[in-house]
């Protein structure tokens, strides 16, 4: 749904648009324990939407995400790791963004644009949040090449095609689906980004965090170094559009004890209604502790011991998306397709991913249907004078080319 009301003619002075969408996935995967495992889970049940006002000077974008119900416990997906989950992709909190953003509150000379935003959501770091991507597998570099549901204050400067933000936020990610931001670590942590966009087709982007005690909610767990460079490619051609990602990231903690190092090249082309994608990640991933009776959970938060080795997740992704015909006035559907191979190695450290898995290469299946209404998903991440041209969303809820018309 999109309302705006006119202040004069081709100038909007406020709008309003609002969506909706869900994915029912039956996930078929090898899981710990030498297992075979089916479900169904509805990922992605989200409400969002923005509203801009001031000709177009002040944003609030938000969303609202009910995984915590939908699925509790966690979606089936070898390879994701995060907040005590591994080999199921966590549910996000229930407010997963609310950002207020003011664009150039004082005017300054010389063509150089500015913005204030703050609320919780994203912090200047890395790349776009995978809800914005392709694929329903999450990589497994999610918590090294994005810093999410964090309680942020972002200052963003734009002369030309050169954006540069720095921002501030507090450092313990969330340990369940309904928690807030530990207010009282607001600041404890900060990042800066830089972007470059020579063309209205392609983004450079390099960015450095800082982060305070991430896992540990209290405190008192090591700091994280972050590192993330990625060029992000998408245009029109004349047969169909083409989408292109290339990132690297590494985190390294403890002083540089631990080094996390991940490459990842994803790619999809659409035309009509079709859109055939691609990945290929090499990532590292801590392997800590689980819990006693659950090889999905690592304890929270972990001890000085929790962390039992490293691995290297090399993963090929290959899937297809499909519109369908419209059965409901406004509703847009989507069937999804895809399959996952990885081989999962030991790099250092006591954990034996051919004992704990029963062997080393892994097979995941993903069937999917895709059900949206209303406007379409906005860039997360990315606020005021950083959003740029290539801020924009299809109406059906994907970065635009992502989805069929």
């Amino acid at each position: 749904m999109l309302v705006a009301v006119a202040a004069a003619p081709h100038a909007a002075f406020a709008q309003l648009a609002l969506g909706v969408q869900g994915i029912g996935v039956v996930t078929r995967a090898q899981a710990p324990g030498d297992a075979t495992i089916t479900e169904a889970r509805l990922v992605e049940p989200v409400a969002f939407g923005s509203f801009t006002g001031l000709g177009g000077r002040f944003t609030v974008q938000a969303m609202l995400d009910g995984e915590g119900w939908t699925m509790r416990g966690g979606a089936l997906a070898p390879g994701d790791w995060g907040e005590g989950y591994y080999d199921r992709r966590h549910p996000h909190t229930l407010v997963h963004e609310v950002i207020a953003t003011l664009a150039d509150p004082v005017p300054l000379p010389g063509a150089v644009h500015w913005s204030l935003a703050a609320g919780k959501g994203f912090a200047p770091f890395g790349t776009d949040d995978p809800m914005n991507r392709p694929a329903l597998l999450f990589p497994v570099d999610h918590h090294w090449s994005q810093i999410l549901e964090r309680a942020v204050a972002v200052l963003a400067v734009r002369r030309g095609p050169v954006t540069l933000e720095a921002g501030t936020f507090d450092g313990d990610e969330p340990e369940r689906w309904d928690e807030w931001p530990k207010w009282s670590r607001f600041g404890d942590s900060w990042s800066v980004r830089g972007l470059v966009r020579p063309a209205d087709a392609m983004e450079l982007q390099a960015s450095y965090a800082r982060v305070k005690s991430p896992e540990d909610r209290a405190g008192a767990g090591p700091t994280s170094e972050k590192v993330s460079v990625s060029a992000r490619l998408e245009r029109t051609l004349a047969s169909g559009r083409f989408y292109g990602l290339a990132e690297w990231a590494s985190n390294s903690e403890s002083n540089g004890f631990y080094v996390f190092h991940a490459v990842l090249v994803e790619a999809q082309w659409q035309r009509g209604r079709w859109r055939p994608y691609a990945r290929l990640e090499i990532a590292d991933r801590p392997e800590e502790q689980r819990s006693f009776g659950d090889p999905f959970r690592s304890p929270r938060p972990p001890n000085d011991n929790s962390l039992l080795g490293v691995t290297r997740w090399r993963t090929l992704l290959a899937g297809l998306g499909a519109g369908l015909p419209q059965a409901l006035r406004g509703v847009r559907a989507e069937a999804i397709g895809e399959v996952a191979w990885a081989r999962v190695t030991s790099l250092e450290g006591v954990f034996d991913p051919a004992s704990f898995y029963g062997r080393t290469q892994l097979w995941t299946v993903n069937l999917g249907l895709k059900l949206a209404a209303g406007a379409g998903m906005h860039r997360m991440g990315r606020y005021g004078v950083a959003a740029g041209a290539m801020s924009g969303m299809t109406e059906t809820g994907r970065m635009p080319g992502m989805d069929h018309p």
